[in-house]
């Protein structure tokens, strides 16, 4: 009997968890969350047999990969993936509804705040925060459940994806200006910059007069800010100021757990400008994967391999160009939203005379009815009015009332997703549904890209972890963009964020 108990307590340390040396054991001494801006999942791949062994190769084989990551609301844009990935929820919820959306019946950008001043520049550049966030992130848990000792920071090219990831409560969020050519944060976090960020701008300072105009195709980039954000150089001053902050604050090595979001935002900026199979691109992802590596052998002899915990993701991803799709008799055609906006005001005006501008905007393939126009009309006729206009519009598959989602005749996939994306106090009217491979463009179909759809190209995006808890694996089965954070939480054994609708999911 007491070799029986002996064996069946031995057999149950082997199922036990096994946790690091940090905070009492439950917790990795720093977690890292990566989000490449504009990723697609297959850019994984892609390039892979050119990566080296220390980046996204690494990840790959030594972490576990969600192969089947998806964004579960439209539009998949930059401002709305960042928060979701690190809130686990989405736009109805925690009210980041686009890049710009309605605040008080006026458009408001993402996270624009006149009350804060910029703080290591004279431009506006920081005129910023995350007020308008609804709920709380990853980083807002981990600070609640050391009592405030963690430190959490974001560090990106663009300020929304430094500031919205990394929360409320952060200790700070610092971003690019593109005007004076340097980081800069806002008065919401503090009042003067830290020596490293200082320390660091001077290196800028000196690096910036020292880069080449970028010659690709017919454009000539020749901008001191178009040689930064064009090139792989953006991306690397990102990862140092993250290497800067990790050393300056001491970050993984203070016996609490901390946090730092690091977003990399010029695959974005190049992908709108060439494409997806631009061979700038291209040269994008080859030189990021050299410097993830050279982040994680930063992190392996600062902290210890094993120590910390790194996830990556995309905050969308993109399409493949049109010209490009056409050129290989692919369907695919641009929505003109320069055209459609004064086209349906022309069809309403003359049913509404009087009523020149009934719709406002078309922004993010939502319709936007202007209501000093539209006052004392009949609202639901008005929207069923545009609602008709759109649907005899060739490249629409279709329009929905964002009153009256229920009723639409979309598939019910479609149909979550635009629930999820619908804020009622922030979204517009109408939401337009688009046929595979149209986007929107404005003025001219050109080279580049764009995002914002329900579509696989635009949604299906990378999530692989990689270090502290996380067995080498992959799992085919689809998960959301709102799983990401609650299974980081649950994994660093905090809570989720207070408006999470996601998923812990479990690593075999």
């Amino acid at each position: 009997m007491k070799n029986k108990l002996f064996a069946l307590l031995i057999a149950a340390l082997f199922v036990l968890p096994t946790f690091g040396a940090n905070n009492g054991n439950f917790r990795p001494k720093l977690i890292v969350g990566i989000a490449v801006d504009q990723m697609r999942w297959d850019y994984l791949y892609r390039f892979y047999n050119e990566y080296t062994n220390g980046g996204f190769r690494r990840m790959l084989n030594d972490g576990y990969t969600f192969e089947d990551c998806q964004i579960n609301y439209i539009p998949s844009v930059t401002a709305v993936g960042h928060t979701s990935l690190y809130t686990g929820t989405v736009p109805s919820i925690h009210g980041i509804a686009g890049n710009n959306f309605l605040l008080n019946g006026k458009m408001a950008y993402c996270a624009g705040d006149a009350t804060v001043q910029t703080v290591g520049s004279k431009s506006k550049a920081g005129q910023m925060s995350p007020r308008n966030l609804q709920v709380t992130t990853i980083g807002d848990e981990l600070k609640t459940a050391t009592n405030w000792k963690s430190k959490v920071y974001g560090i990106s090219f663009k300020d929304r994806a430094a500031i919205l990831p990394a929360g409320h409560s952060a200790d700070g969020a610092f971003w690019f200006d593109k005007d004076e050519l340097c980081f800069v944060t806002s008065t919401y976090y503090m009042q003067s910059l830290p020596s490293w960020v200082e320390d660091y701008n001077k290196v800028i300072a000196r690096e910036v007069k020292e880069l080449k105009p970028i010659d690709e195709g017919s454009k000539h980039l020749d901008k001191p800010a178009d040689r930064v954000r064009y090139s792989p150089y953006g991306n690397l001053i990102v990862k140092e100021l993250a290497k800067s902050a990790i050393k300056g604050e001491k970050l993984g090595q203070r016996g609490e757990t901390d946090m730092i979001c690091i977003s990399f935002s010029c695959p974005d900026v190049v992908g709108h400008a060439f494409g997806t199979h631009a061979e700038i691109t291209h040269r994008q992802y080859i030189e990021l994967d050299k410097q993830l590596a050279d982040l994680f052998d930063y992190l392996d002899s600062t902290l210890g391999k094993g120590e910390y915990v790194a996830f990556l993701s995309a905050d969308h991803g993109a399409a493949n160009g049109i010209l490009q799709n056409q050129a290989h008799k692919i369907p695919s055609e641009g929505f003109f939203g320069d055209r459609e906006e004064p086209a349906v005001n022309e069809f309403l005006a003359k049913k509404y005379p009087g009523h020149d501008k009934l719709v406002s905007r078309i922004m993010d393939y939502k319709v936007v009815i202007n209501p000093q126009d539209a006052a004392g009309l009949d609202m639901s006729q008005l929207r069923k009015d545009i609602v008709d206009y759109f649907k005899t519009n060739p490249l629409v598959m279709y329009a929905v009332d964002l009153e009256d989602i229920a009723s639409a005749s979309v598939p019910s996939y479609i149909r979550e997703k635009i629930y999820n994306g619908y804020n009622r106090e922030r979204s517009g009217d109408i939401q337009l549904i688009l046929k595979p491979g149209v986007y929107g463009v404005w003025k001219e179909i050109g080279g580049g890209t764009t995002h914002g759809c329900w579509n696989p190209y635009d949604c299906h995006i990378p999530f692989v972890l990689m270090g502290w808890g996380v067995p080498h694996g992959s799992c085919p089965e689809e998960v959301h963009i709102t799983d990401i954070a609650p299974t980081i939480c649950n994994l660093v054994h905090i809570q989720m964020p207070n408006g999470c609708i996601g998923t812990p999911r479990a690593m075999k």
